[in-house]
Order: structure tokens, then C-alpha cells, then sequence
């Protein structure tokens, strides 16, 4: 059991992707601090862990305000006194006009919950690693932050800044015990996919279990080696 002993918190707990991640590191023994911005939805999706001394649900209005995810993770230090992996999964799509018809509100909203979430979680835990020696981070990005296409020029950058946040963070860390990565899914097989592409042929898509799983070995001590990498796991899609 390779987490046995680490404080694993995951932003964007309660989503597709988020409660994937959550199920895998429970099979490795973590202790898990689960954090989502919506009220009551983790105890929703997680019925079975509301009562486990070894979990936390940690709920946060705002993933985009500063001091609600210092208080967040002051609360995780309060309870297991240390945090070992931060995994971010807090994202959103929105696209489909061309850049000079997209509207400054969705700029500031792809900017805002795909790029300024990932800034701000990293910099509320990096402290606390630095001071541990160790540290595990892992953010998700997408295959239009490597190379847009066209209408989704606002979706693009956003997820451009998760990989340079990460190239960036993994050279300043580099000597501290911590490393950095990001994840590049294809398209998840998830609910809400399948209603928005109905025709799509759902078995080329990536399972969020399968995913979950890379995610955990970048966050564990096989990975050390591994820092400032972009990790595509595309599936057939």
C-alpha cells in the first residue's frame, strides 16, 4: 500500500473524473481529503467514506478564491498534519465561436476555473511540501493546450497555462523533493460526453477509472523521476 501513510487531496472531488481518482487512491490505502465547491455533493457521491476516520470532505465555495483555499488547506493540516499529493481535476469546456466572437465572459471563465484554480491550489500546498521535503502535484490539461483548434480559443489557452504552470513549477521544485506533472486525457467517457456526442463511437474514448490510474502512479513514489511532463493518455480518440 504505497499511501498508506500520505494525505492525498483531490480538487474537484465530486465530478466524473474527481471521484475516479478519489476511488483509485482508496484502493491504495491514502488518507484522502476531498474538496469540491459544491454543497453536500461529496457526501453525495461518497456515502460510504462520510463516517471513515482515514477521509476528509472538505467542501470550498471557490476554488478561484485565494484565501477560501488556504483556509481549505489550513483546515487538511489541522487534521492530518501533513499533505503529501495535490491532484486538481477542477475544469470546464466552453468553446465553439471563433476568437473574435467569443465573449470576454467566457475568457475570463475558461481562464478562471481551468488555469487560475490550478495556480492558486499549487500555491497554497507548495509551502508545506517544501517544508515536508516531499510532494506529489498533478494537474489535468487537454490535447487544444498542445495545439487549438479552431473555435476554442479561449478553452485552448486556458489549458496552455495548466502546462506551463507545470513545466514552471517542476524546474522550481526540482531540488525540493517535489515533482509536477499534467495529465492530457482524450475524451473521457463520461455521461455527459456521450449526450453531447451521442453519435461518437464511445469505446475510442477514455475510461476516467483508466486515467485515475495514471494519475496515481505520477502521484507515487515510482514516478520521482518524473517531473514538468504532459502525459498523454488519449485511449483511441
Amino acid at each position: 500500500m504505497p499511501f498508506s501513510d500520505q494525505v492525498i487531496a483531490i480538487a474537484g472531488a465530486a465530478g466524473n473524473l474527481g471521484e475516479a481518482v478519489a476511488r483509485a487512491f482508496v484502493e491504495t490505502g491514502a488518507n484522502l481529503a476531498l474538496v469540491d465547491r459544491s454543497e453536500g455533493q461529496l457526501q453525495q457521491v461518497f456515502p460510504d467514506l462520510v463516517a471513515d476516520s482515514h477521509h476528509m470532505m472538505t467542501e470550498c465555495a471557490d476554488m478561484t478564491n485565494p484565501d477560501i483555499v488556504k483556509g481549505t488547506v489550513s483546515r487538511i493540516l489541522d487534521r492530518f498534519q501533513r499533505l503529501d499529493v495535490l491532484v486538481s481535476v477542477v475544469g470546464a469546456y466552453r468553446a465553439g465561436e471563433p476568437l473574435h466572437k467569443t465573449s470576454l465572459d467566457t475568457l475570463d471563465f475558461m481562464m478562471n476555473v481551468n488555469a487560475r484554480t490550478f495556480f492558486i491550489a499549487c500555491r497554497a500546498v507548495i509551502p508545506t511540501m517544501v517544508s515536508q521535503g516531499y510532494g506529489r502535484i498533478v494537474g489535468v490539461a487537454a490535447r487544444p493546450g498542445l495545439k487549438a483548434d479552431a473555435n476554442m480559443s479561449a478553452y485552448a489557452a486556458s489549458k496552455s497555462a495548466v502546462l506551463r504552470f507545470t513545466e514552471s513549477m517542476a524546474e522550481e521544485l526540482k531540488h525540493d523533493g517535489i515533482t509536477v506533472n499534467s495529465v492530457i486525457p482524450g475524451t473521457l467517457d463520461t455521461p455527459q460526453n456521450r449526450e453531447a456526442l451521442p453519435d461518437a463511437d464511445f469505446e475510442r474514448w477514455v475510461q476516467p477509472a483508466s486515467l485515475a490510474r495514471v494519475i496515481v502512479f505520477l502521484a507515487s513514489p515510482d514516478a520521482g523521476d518524473i517531473s514538468g511532463a504532459a502525459l498523454p493518455v488519449y485511449g483511441r480518440s
